[in-house]
């Protein structure tokens, strides 16, 4: 057979190639339209629209804390002549530190740096935060409202420290620096991605160290410098309102659910471990501190079972991601012991006048929350455990680091802000306006009319 018989064929079987890649050339465009697609698409949103409604609630609930459960609570317990200088003065540190916040405190504290003790200044003004920047699975904006509302009932805790006898505005000139030279910088220690306490693995979930021994540990150097309420142990310096105070301890523990139970940063099992932690180890509290007073005393008072109430939230802070719900009761309860102890022998003869018992309790209570989280996180108590690698005294020596480098910071750098500003603007009012009670003096007002 001649070759040109063949002819035909061979030209179709060269042409094959050709004609099979005519033919995917649809599937090939298809395909590269998908992947240029999926390259300019933006990345998936982690946004999760339960966690962000949580936690927009829970930032409304610390902020109900301060406003009006913490200015109530301490309002009932000063004189009625100092009732409005201490609802004035939660007022106007709750709206400072949120201007001090956004301005320079959130950059301070959660800026990106590398550094393991402050934020740096890449977020000054909330520089790069736009309602699109994310925060895991919450929009930035919303974490930031809610560490924001961390940050403003810190430094109001502590006027219960020297409550009745230091000048507005030197109340709020200490703020101003107290917040930018101990709080920002332990707030970025405990809970940054590139803090020292983070980088421990320390346990403290809403604040311990950041909140609780921070402020006491600042109220008790305050009570010590500025000196006794005059007239202390002559007078009579009874809590004026003791209904205040129940509205307002009660009004606390409601808000406590957004601070310990938001502090899981989304809605799921360990925000709901923090809720029940915080009923649990407040009801454990309360009647460790009633039956002491009863055995001690003869009576339970109610001031009593509003301070055991204050003093469970406290202890529960650090643990309340960490320990179990029985746990948290026995938590609780040692702590209401040991700040009772405090509170009602230590302090008297030492001879203090930590005016509405700031240390005693928050300070207190705190550090054995804090050090008591490393106990009680063991699995064997009903805890969620240890990092891997850890066991229980690892993790207690861990707490107890933590502590020691708040209480020293927070102990020494308040020392000096309290004296820059009394050197500067004066923190004592005179003799005669702390007589005539400051609501008075510093305000031109009376909480009530005879």
């Amino acid at each position: 057979m001649r070759l040109s018989t063949f002819a035909p064929a061979a030209r179709a079987l060269a042409a094959a190639p050709a004609l099979a890649a005519l033919a995917a050339l649809p599937a090939w465009a298809q395909e590269a339209a998908e992947e240029a697609a999926t390259e300019a698409a933006p990345a998936a949103s982690a946004l999760d629209t339960g966690d962000t409604a949580w936690m927009l609630i829970s930032t409304l609930l610390v902020l109900f804390m301060i406003l009006p459960g913490l200015a109530l609570f301490y309002g009932g317990l000063v004189r009625a002549k100092n009732v409005l200088s201490i609802l004035m003065q939660c007022t106007m540190i709750t709206a400072v530190v949120i201007v001090v916040w956004v301005t320079w405190g959130y950059s301070f504290a959660f800026g990106g740096g590398d550094s393991p003790y402050w934020g740096g200044f890449g977020k000054l003004f909330l520089s790069g935060v736009t309602p699109e920047s994310e925060s895991g699975s919450i929009p930035e904006y919303v974490f930031i409202a809610f560490q924001m509302t961390f940050a403003c009932i810190t430094p109001a805790l502590i006027v219960g420290g020297f409550a009745e006898r230091v000048k507005f505005g030197a109340v709020i000139a200490f703020v101003v620096l107290w917040v930018t030279f101990v709080y920002f910088p332990i707030a970025h220690m405990a809970w940054d991605g590139a803090g020292l306490f983070y980088g421990w693995d320390t346990y403290d979930f809403a604040g311990g160290t950041v909140v609780h021994i921070n402020a006491g540990i600042a109220a008790l150097v305050g009570a010590i410098m500025i000196g006794k309420r005059a007239g202390y142990g002559r007078d009579n310096m009874a809590p004026h309102s003791l209904p205040f105070t129940l509205v307002g301890a009660a009004i606390l523990w409601v808000g406590w659910f957004g601070f310990n139970a938001g502090s899981a940063a989304a809605a799921n099992g360990t925000a709901a471990l923090a809720m029940v932690n915080t009923f649990t180890a407040t009801a454990g509290a309360t009647i460790a501190w009633s039956l002491i007073e009863k055995a001690q005393r003869g009576k339970a008072s109610m001031l009593g079972a509003a301070s055991g109430i204050v003093t469970g939230l406290v202890a529960v802070t650090p643990a309340a991601g960490f320990v179990g719900p029985v746990g948290a009761i026995v938590l609780g309860a040692v702590a209401s012991a040991v700040a009772y102890w405090f509170v009602a022998v230590v302090k008297h003869k030492l001879g203090y006048d930590d005016s509405l018992d700031v240390f005693g309790i928050h300070g207190v209570a705190g550090i054995v929350g804090a050090i008591g989280t490393g106990i009680f996180a063991a699995p064997a108590l009903g805890g969620v455990g240890y990092p891997e690698g850890v066991g229980m005294a690892g993790q207690v020596w861990t707490q107890f680091l933590a502590v020691a480098i708040t209480v020293v910071w927070c102990g020494v750098v308040s020392a000096i802000l309290y004296k820059l500003v009394d050197v500067t603007i004066g923190l004592r009012p005179s003799a005669e306006n702390e007589a005539q009670g400051l609501d008075l003096a510093s305000h031109g007002e009376a909480a009530y009319h005879s």
